[in-house]
């Protein structure tokens, strides 16, 4: 039995449109597939948040082993006021640059 079984790698994400206006939050397992399914319009098929205020660009993410603690993640920083969810990515992001995956 491999000691790796069920180990898996999950992010919260955080992206944001071009003008830095709006913020998204989200939790996946493949991090750059994701955020290629943004860039490419995906989710434009569905009018989704993201589509519609073209939030496309990752600006933090954090990794997580297990499923429920990114879940539990996503849901507490969904729950903060803007201002908080600012200080978290300048602490890592100053400039609020787009990170490259």
């Amino acid at each position: 039995m491999s000691l790796m079984k069920g180990y898996h790698t999950y992010y919260v994400y955080i992206l944001t449109n071009s003008n830095k206006t709006v913020l998204y939050i989200g939790v996946t397992n493949n991090l750059k597939a994701r955020i290629e399914q943004h860039e490419t319009g995906v989710a434009e098929k569905t009018k989704s948040f993201t589509a519609r205020y073209n939030v496309k660009y990752l600006v933090y993410y954090e990794k997580f082993t297990w499923i429920q603690e990114a879940i539990a993640r996503e849901k507490e920083l969904k729950g903060w006021r803007r201002e908080k969810k600012d200080a978290l990515i300048r602490k890592e992001n100053p400039d609020m640059a787009f990170i490259a995956y």
